[in-house]
């Protein structure tokens, strides 16, 4: 009858409880991730010995793939490092690489690909303006 009374201990409780199911699944999920890593970089290795004829472009998109595992793997652990906090910049980095290995891949329209560049344009300007702002908010005066 007392925790119906107070609700703060719900209050307390529920984050706590919600912020360790989360933690568990991104656990999970980082654990996936790193046995898709180690696939991949398996995947990779046969290519580089049994290819006769080197496709430049499976080649570079298997390089990217690789990149984006490590990005999101690098992301989970800055997210436990950083007090629970995903940091945006990592997000524009999974972005730039994931557009950079459009253009490679599929590269076949002109004006996909010119709208591919735009993009990483966006992506890095957003980068750049992110990076010249303070990290710090000034605290709000009553």
């Amino acid at each position: 009858m007392k925790l119906l009374t107070n609700p703060k201990p719900f209050k307390e409780l529920i984050p706590k409880v919600l912020q360790v199911i989360l933690n568990i699944g991104l656990s999970v999920l980082a654990l996936a991730l790193c046995v898709m890593l180690i696939v991949e970089m398996v995947e990779f290795l046969k290519f580089i010995i049994n290819s006769g004829k080197q496709e430049y472009k499976y080649f570079l998109a298997k390089i990217l793939v690789f990149f984006l595992y490590f990005e999101f793997i690098t992301m989970i652990v800055k997210y436990f490092k950083e007090d629970y906090h995903f940091p945006l910049r990592y997000f524009m980095y999974i972005g730039i690489t994931a557009m950079l290995r459009l253009i490679i891949v599929e590269h076949d329209s002109a004006l996909d690909t010119l709208i591919f560049a735009g993009v990483i344009l966006i992506l890095i300007i957003g980068y750049y303006i992110i990076n010249i702002t303070p990290r710090e908010r000034p605290s709000k005066k009553h």
